[in-house]
């Protein structure tokens, strides 16, 4: 296989099987690949020249590291320049009074959800204004929860260390969405636990980092069979989640053991 600076990383995860630890030697960011959902997630839209600004190093690292594998390199194709030229009309016109921005990348990497101070920041957007979330990944759930509000969103992922996902109303909504759960997904959790014995698949996603916590249960339930339940251990009660459950006919309940320590059950409605 011929690679260049546009190359894919999945197209060359998918060429040898030995290129996943030759990348991953590059350097320790890449560590993440290890997780097969992060590889579904991240490497098909990732170039070799996009990594290589993730990490900080040089576009040769990898050609120094892929060629021993049987890679050939075209050094003669430059760098796609990636630029998002549909940025919408509306966007052009703000002002830095007009923009609130909410960086929330040390607060995932410190481990702590980001949720509270989003939702306070939808609150908080200028009348005729715009929230800019910046975040190391799109943020999938929270632009389908703050669509159903009337926001739109914009994605600029042409920045090498970051994404700027911008959010602004089209039109007037009821307000800014709730982090509040339905008082009835945290009833009837023995008797519905009771009636799914026997019958309970499990995952306990606590340990993973944002965002696989969602796409490990969204996968688990592509394949669940319609008489069992899944059982998930989590760290707190996945807002984003809860309404992609209610869209795809699933019904939950929800149990809080500690801080920290939360219980779901899914099955379908």
């Amino acid at each position: 296989m011929t690679i260049n600076p546009n190359t894919k990383i999945a197209a060359i995860l998918k060429a040898h099987p030995d290129a996943l630890e030759a990348i991953i030697s590059i350097n320790k960011k890449f560590e993440k690949l290890r997780n097969p959902l992060m590889r579904k997630l991240m490497a098909g839209r990732t170039s070799i020249n996009m990594a290589s600004k993730i990490a900080g190093v040089k576009v040769d690292s990898f050609y120094e590291k892929l060629k021993p594998l049987g890679f050939e390199v075209d050094d003669k194709v430059e760098a796609i320049v990636e630029k998002n030229h549909s940025v919408p009309g509306f966007l052009h016109k703000l002002t830095d009074k007009d923009i609130l921005v909410l960086d929330v990348r040390q607060t995932i990497e410190e481990d702590r959800d980001p949720l509270p101070d989003i939702m306070n920041a939808v609150k908080a957007i200028p009348p005729n204004g715009a929230l800019k979330i910046v975040n190391s990944f799109e943020p999938t759930p929270l632009i389908k929860l703050l669509e159903k509000q009337g926001f739109a969103a914009f994605v600029d992922d042409a920045h090498e260390d970051a994404v700027e996902t911008w959010f602004y109303k089209e039109k007037a909504s009821a307000g800014a969405p709730s982090a509040d759960v339905d008082d009835t997904a945290k009833e009837g959790w023995d008797s519905m636990l009771a009636k799914y014995e026997g019958r309970l698949e499990t995952t306990d996603v606590r340990e993973l980092p944002m965002p696989l916590p969602m796409h490990t249960i969204l996968e688990l339930l592509d394949t669940l069979p319609e008489d069992k339940a899944l059982f998930v251990e989590h760290k707190r009660i996945p807002v984003f989640l809860l309404p992609e459950l209610r869209e795809r006919n699933f019904d939950y309940r929800i149990k809080e053991i500690t801080d920290g320590h939360v219980q779901l059950l899914i099955f379908k409605d």
